[in-house]
């Protein structure tokens, strides 16, 4: 199996986006656990088409060129604040021009959710206002779920 750079790769994805299409990627990293986890689960992301809200997913691009996918926690008008799911340090502000791309679907456990299903407006309204007990919850679910206890 050939390995290729992430930064990389999402630029191409982002190219994609850019000419209108809809990409897929398998999640790498742990900051959107427990809703997707680590060369698992896929996510499926354009570029977006209305404007973007709390609890959308987006990809974005960092001022130092790292390209990251979280969750928007809040707007204000100085930018978009972002945080990963598995996250307690929310980041911002994040500006429009920064953000490349909205994701659209996932198939988490090989089963495909989206906008309007049980586990999507769980982590989009629920999870997000979860943030002061998130470590705790994460390391029992660790525990429950992971051997070895590590996502």
């Amino acid at each position: 199996m050939k390995v290729i750079d992430t930064r990389e790769y999402v630029s191409v994805l982002k190219q994609l986006t850019d000419d209108g299409r809809e990409v897929s990627m398998r999640i790498a990293g742990n900051s959107m656990a427990p809703f997707l986890i680590h060369e698992r689960d896929t996510i499926f992301f354009r570029k977006p088409e209305a404007k973007l809200k709390k609890g959308d997913m987006v990809f974005f691009k960092r001022r130092n060129g790292q390209y990251i996918m979280h969750r928007i926690h809040h707007v204000k008008p100085d930018g978009y604040y972002i945080v990963g799911d598995a996250q307690c340090m929310i980041e911002g502000p994040v500006a429009g021009e920064q953000v490349f791309a909205v994701v659209t679907k996932v198939i988490r456990k090989g089963k495909t959710i989206q906008p309007g299903d049980f586990w999507w407006e769980f982590f989009r309204h629920v999870w997000l206002h979860m943030i002061p007990v998130r470590r705790p919850v994460m390391a029992l679910y660790t525990k429950l779920f992971f051997r070895g206890g590590r996502l």
